[in-house]
């Protein structure tokens, strides 16, 4: 069996995130910033469990920082899923620009 080098994973992590901050810095809907956003945590987790499996002292605390990474993505998801809704029943509209002003 032959072992895929820490380089592999660094360079997945690393397209992965650029991928997400492009999308985040660019897009107008905010879903698609939302999903970006979870790309670019996908990203670190797979560092920190590359790092916990690979790295100079291998342990088991890269994998614990990785669930509660994914844990507070899923919160991020449901509270900017509940702020999505309301500013699209007071706004009709998921574009950014749209919605930047708390005005009515």
């Amino acid at each position: 069996m032959t072992s895929i080098p820490l380089s592999a994973y660094l360079t997945l992590a690393l397209i992965l995130f650029c991928l997400g901050l492009y999308g985040a810095l660019t897009k107008k809907n905010i879903v698609i910033v939302l999903l970006c956003v979870e790309l670019m945590l996908n990203a670190v987790n797979i560092n920190l469990v590359a790092f916990s499996k690979l790295g100079p002292v291998p342990s088991i605390t890269g994998q614990v920082f990785s669930l509660f990474t994914i844990s507070v993505a899923a919160a991020e998801v449901a509270v900017g899923l509940a702020i999505l809704l309301a500013l699209y029943r007071n706004k009709k509209s998921v574009n950014i620009q749209e919605v930047n002003t708390m005005r009515h």
